[in-house]
This record gives structure tokens, C-alpha cells and sequence, in this order.
């Protein structure tokens, strides 16, 4: 495991992705180019920007969603974050964010991407960067809404009905991520 095999998995992923709409292709062949430009575009070390990888996490009924309220962006966003040299894939890599964040063990995420999105930020580098956030759709696989456990990375922790989002929620992502996973089931 390695930068080099979450490089390729990324490329794969990336080719794989079913782009719904002509600017979700165009991002998709914008990321392809940038990991073509960046051997290390997975490492968050890169700092012209990184691949990350989040999680769209549903309880097993798909009536909440978690989202956390994130300390950086004062928003609630789902989980996610950065890639680890440890990682294998960037599907295994959101779906340890996922358990990390949300501290569920039982969960199971899908190997296609779900949705695409690109962002500035000033992450832990330190300085203006940007995120190619790759995201994936996660379920619990127990029923009900199993109890959360709010991480370092977190100012909150919550299951959130998926009809009934928060007013903080990052509204163009989130809400768009949650029809996205919805309409996949």
C-alpha cells in the first residue's frame, strides 16, 4: 500500500465513475488530468491539491444521514478527509474516515463513486490549497441509528433525517450528495 496504488485506484475509480451530467464529466476529466500532472495528487502533502475521500454514510433504513459539524469549515459536511499512505484504495480510504469520524464499525461503502467535488481550502498544510474530494455512498448495516462517537476532528456528531438536513448544512454538496445516494439505492 501506498501513494502510488491510491494514485491508481483514484485513476480507476475516476474512469469508472458514471457522470450523470456534462460538468460532472468535466470535473471528472479535470481530476484524470490532475492525477496525470501529479504522481503524488493523493498524498496531502501535494500542495497544488490532493484527492480526498468522503463517505455519504446512511443508517440501514436510508431515512438519516451522519454529518459532522467540521471545526475548519463551520459547516456540516460529511465525513471524509485525506488519504493515508496505509490505505489501499481511495474506497478504503473513505470508508476509514467514515469509521474514524463517526466511530461505526459496522458500516459498508460501495466501491463506485457517488458524487465529485472540488474546493479550496487551507487544510493541515497550512497554506491555500485544493481538495478533489472523491465520494462514496456508506451504509450501517445495523438497524436503526446506531450511536455516534464524535471524534478529535469534530465539533459535533449527528444522525440527520435526510429530508430535514440542518440550516449549517453545506447546502450545494450536502443535500445534492444525499439525493445522489438516495436515487443509487
Amino acid at each position: 500500500m501506498s501513494f502510488v496504488t491510491l494514485h491508481a485506484s483514484a485513476i480507476d475509480a475516476l474512469a469508472r465513475y458514471d457522470a450523470r451530467t456534462d460538468s460532472d464529466d468535466a470535473l471528472r476529466h479535470t481530476m484524470l488530468a490532475f492525477l496525470d500532472a501529479q504522481p503524488d495528487g493523493c498524498a496531502r502533502a501535494n500542495v497544488p491539491g490532493h484527492i480526498t475521500a468522503s463517505v455519504v454514510l446512511l443508517n440501514a433504513d436510508r431515512t438519516h444521514v451522519v454529518l459532522t459539524h467540521h471545526p475548519r469549515v463551520g459547516e456540516w459536511l460529511q465525513l471524509g478527509g485525506h488519504c493515508e499512505d496505509t490505505d489501499s484504495t481511495v474506497a478504503g480510504a473513505a470508508l476509514r474516515e467514515g469509521r474514524e469520524e463517526s466511530g461505526l464499525d459496522d458500516i459498508a461503502v460501495s466501491e463506485d463513486l457517488l458524487t465529485l467535488h472540488t474546493h479550496p481550502i487551507r487544510c493541515s498544510l497550512g497554506v491555500p490549497t485544493r481538495h478533489l474530494d472523491l465520494r462514496f455512498l456508506a451504509l450501517t448495516r445495523e438497524p436503526g441509528l446506531p450511536e455516534l462517537m464524535v471524534s478529535e476532528e469534530s465539533n459535533d456528531l449527528r444522525w440527520w433525517p435526510v429530508d430535514a438536513l440542518p440550516e449549517s448544512a453545506e447546502r450545494t454538496t450536502v443535500a445534492h450528495q444525499v439525493r445522489a445516494a438516495l436515487a443509487r439505492i
